[in-house]
């Protein structure tokens, strides 16, 4: 079944929506938050909660791509679990964790001027993606936003790790020359 039909079956509430979302992404999604959080129980819990957050949100959210959505979603909630595995180390954590959980739904710290720059550098950055050679691209975008390692990048780019790591360092230099160009402070 295609992302439309599966959109199509939330915007309706119909209760087999996440199922045959699962079906779709769950492997994918399952990676993302494995490469995060290093535990296979962890990883399977993310994507439960990525499936019921979809389906708490969609509607009123109408994404374009669910695959999209949910490779996000889930990797937030894993970056949040890691945050919050880490918070606990430090001595407990508690109030942390239990703040950061709720940090999406309400926070007192929204500075609607600061989210307006952060979108608008997130749109900036994506232009600068969009801009580089397409092996370029799926390198930095394994490497910062799915956490790949540079083993592992290397190994399905059929090249070698230094290969891989050359071209992060290089499009890390562009990127910082870029932004400068469009006006931020890097």
């Amino acid at each position: 079944m295609n992302d439309r039909k599966i959109i199509e079956m939330f915007l309706r509430r119909d209760p087999g929506a996440p199922e045959e979302a699962a079906k779709r992404y769950s492997g994918a999604c399952r990676a993302i938050a494995m490469r995060i959080l290093r535990d296979p129980g962890e990883a399977e819990e993310c994507v439960n909660d990525a499936l019921m957050r979809a389906w708490e949100s969609i509607p009123p959210a109408k994404p374009e791509s669910l695959g999209t959505y949910l490779y996000k979603t889930v990797r937030n909630t894993a970056l949040n679990r890691l945050a919050g595995k880490t918070a606990m180390k430090r001595g407990g954590g508690e109030a942390e964790l239990a703040i950061d959980e709720l940090s999406d739904m309400v926070s007192g710290e929204y500075d609607p001027e600061a989210e307006l720059v952060r979108k608008e550098l997130a749109e900036s950055i994506s232009r600068f993606l969009r801009r580089l050679p397409a092996g370029r691209r799926e390198i930095f975008v394994k490497r910062y936003w799915h956490f790949m390692s540079v083993e592992d990048i290397a190994r399905e780019a059929d090249c070698t790790p230094s290969g891989v790591y050359s071209s992060l360092v290089r499009t890390r230099a562009k990127l910082k020359e870029y932004l400068r160009k469009e006006g931020y402070d890097v």
